[in-house]
């Protein structure tokens, strides 16, 4: 028997997802109850087996649910959020959790209050790609990681939907962008001292939909986001090189490779002038191979419902949270600076 029961609050794609994942795979908890503004949706709903409900406030009211799933376009997330938290639910937001740092420390103040739990679905970071470079990270294949570039490439060249459109909160930055910033503060546990931001606005008026970030983290690294929406060729979805070694995973299905220096093994410069592609270099002539070997990647198998199992497990008081508010505290004051770095066309320096 389930230990908890879930509605979710706009049955829109993600929404569906939620619910039919919760269905499927997570009997912990009760997919139950869908209320969206629109009539199809509910009808979909209804078709799917869920219970309806005629409004926000019919949903908060039923004390039969104990988890408020948010699935809206993102400027209604915050007031929704605390509605949700005061009517004593326990609460999971999608991600941007707030248009902004502000907004999110309001929803923060009213979880304190509400002694209830508030969680951001987070779920990349449960990409299998993700968890095959942060393992190589933690299990030191790499030796002190230096720099990164993550990038996210489409090429349908705008936004969908209500992503499009700035009173949404849409845009890149807010959409792929907060995921790949938390990504990014999961593998670096220190503080971000500056940050910079490239966003376009090429195919969407009035959002950006092909940005490229730059955060620099207290330990040297130098960190780089792509999220295009009009690439043809796709560069290598991670490039991370190391002092001891570079991984390379080149897309989605997570092939690619990890080349790491071999131990003690010496390379020898010769006398004479290297004679390459590139014309006559020593500096960027290739590594001898002697002195390499290819490691396989990690075998990373994440499952995405470990997010919702985490959240049953902290609600009955068996775990500790995963995605906590305070890191994505964290993120949206990043992204906060990064709209400013943007608007100046300087980079921002900080501690976060």
């Amino acid at each position: 028997m389930a230990e908890l029961r879930q509605a979710i609050v706009g049955f829109g794609g993600m929404g569906g997802w939620h619910m039919e994942n919760i269905r499927g795979k997570v009997p912990e908890i009760e997919a139950y109850g869908v209320y969206d503004i629109r009539p199809e949706a509910m009808e979909a709903a209804r078709a799917k087996g869920f219970h309806t409900y005629d409004s926000l406030e019919s949903l908060l009211a039923d004390k039969t649910v104990d988890l408020v799933t948010i699935a809206v376009p993102n400027n209604f997330h915050k007031d929704i959020a605390i509605a949700a938290l005061r009517a004593g639910k326990h609460v999971v937001c999608e991600k941007p959790v707030t248009l902004n740092a502000a907004e999110l420390e309001e929803i923060i103040a009213a979880r304190d209050e509400a002694g209830r739990v508030f969680s951001i679905h987070q779920n990349r970071r449960w990409d299998r790609d993700f968890c095959i470079v942060k393992a190589a990270k933690e299990q030191g294949l790499l030796g002190k990681v230096y720099m990164v570039e993550s990038k996210v490439q489409g090429s349908r060249g705008s936004m969908y939907g209500w992503r499009g459109h700035k009173e949404n909160g849409g845009g890149m930055l807010l959409d792929w962008g907060v995921h790949l910033l938390d990504q990014a503060m999961q593998l670096f546990d220190e503080k971000v001292v500056s940050v910079d931001a490239h966003l376009l606005s090429m195919y969407t008026p009035g959002v950006d939909d092909n940005i490229k970030l730059f955060i620099r983290f207290e330990g040297g690294c130098s960190y780089m986001m792509e999220m295009s929406t009009n690439c043809l060729i796709n560069a290598p979805r991670w490039h991370v090189q190391g002092t001891e070694g570079t991984l390379q995973i080149d897309d989605w299905s997570c092939k690619g490779r990890l080349l790491k220096l071999k131990p003690n093994a010496e390379m020898k410069w010769d006398n004479d002038i290297v004679y390459t592609a590139a014309g006559p270099t020593r500096t960027m002539a290739p590594r001898p191979e002697y002195t390499m070997n290819e490691l396989p990647l990690p075998d990373e198998r994440p499952d995405w419902s470990d997010y919702y199992r985490n959240i049953a497990a902290v609600i009955a008081g068996r775990e500790e949270l995963i995605v906590k508010p305070e890191q994505a505290l964290r993120v949206m004051k990043v992204i906060d600076l990064m709209f400013r770095a943007e608007a100046e066309g300087a980079g921002q320096k900080c501690e976060i």
